[in-house]
């Protein structure tokens, strides 16, 4: 019988590689590493990457396995799921990826500038209804700037054809550089030789699950520079038409902005 969530946060209240902020939103509470990541708990000076809504964290756990030469915090605001990557980054020993429980909205409260090299978001809510919510709105993308360094890269995997299609409208508005983007990553041929190799062979428990469905994986890779004017595009998306894992349109209607 597995742990229930008690016990699971009982567990990571003493880990190590944890640390939970889950009210911070409401109060501004002090973060002691902001802006000493690298000397205070990596202990080295290799690149930050985040990825935000981790999740059970087994992606950012894969990504800290495949490259040792860069340091990994999985962002998420549900402990109970964390504690899987988590307990698993403990039991190998990965020193090079952390976990931070905290809601993504305050996320410029635990970094400093220039301190993170690289984002990840996968499969993250489409947020349909409220753009305001959506990771790759420009609402998030300004927050980013805050800690990401000048054209640093975002990297967006998803099964959401409505967030997809939002997130390229917001590049080309606002004219950020593209380097890669296929509307069906594993079965693209191109994308053997425009992403990593974990790209293609690190999969989310969620993802695994989308690809069973026979859904395509969706991949988009562009950089963040500090100088634009960001702008939300003034365009109607259809809304997805099936039911993602504990997920529906919730709406009515057949397009959103």
């Amino acid at each position: 019988m597995g742990k229930g969530k008690l016990a699971k946060f009982a567990d990571m209240e003493t880990y190590e590689n944890v640390f939970q902020y889950p009210y911070s939103v409401v109060d501004h509470v002090s973060f002691d590493l902001q802006g000493h990541w690298r000397e205070q708990y990596f202990h080295n000076d290799n690149p930050i990457v985040l990825e935000l809504g981790c999740g059970k964290g087994e992606y950012a756990v894969e990504l800290a396995r495949n490259y040792p030469d860069k340091n990994f915090i999985g962002v998420d605001i549900k402990g109970a799921r964390m504690w899987t990557g988590a307990t698993q980054a403990l039991n190998e020993g990965l020193k090079n990826v952390a976990f931070l429980r905290t809601n993504i909205e305050i996320i410029d409260r635990f970094f400093a500038k220039d301190e993170v090299q690289e984002i990840w978001l996968t499969f993250s809510d489409p947020q349909m209804k409220n753009p305001r919510k959506r990771l790759t709105s420009t609402y998030f993308l300004e927050r980013y700037r805050h800690f990401l360094v000048d054209n640093g890269t975002i990297h967006l995997k998803t099964d959401s054809n409505f967030l997809f299609t939002y997130t390229t409208f917001v590049a080309e508005k606002n004219q950020l550089p593209v380097d890669f983007r296929t509307e069906d990553l594993y079965h693209d041929v191109l994308s053997a030789q425009n992403v990593e190799p974990a790209t293609l062979s690190v999969q989310t428990y969620y993802e695994s699950m989308w690809i069973a469905r026979g859904l395509n994986i969706k991949y988009m890779r562009w950089h963040l520079p500090h100088t634009v004017a960001l702008e939300e595009p003034d365009v109607e998306i259809e809304l997805d038409d099936y039911r993602s894992y504990h997920r529906d349109k919730r709406s009515s209607k057949d397009k959103a902005k």
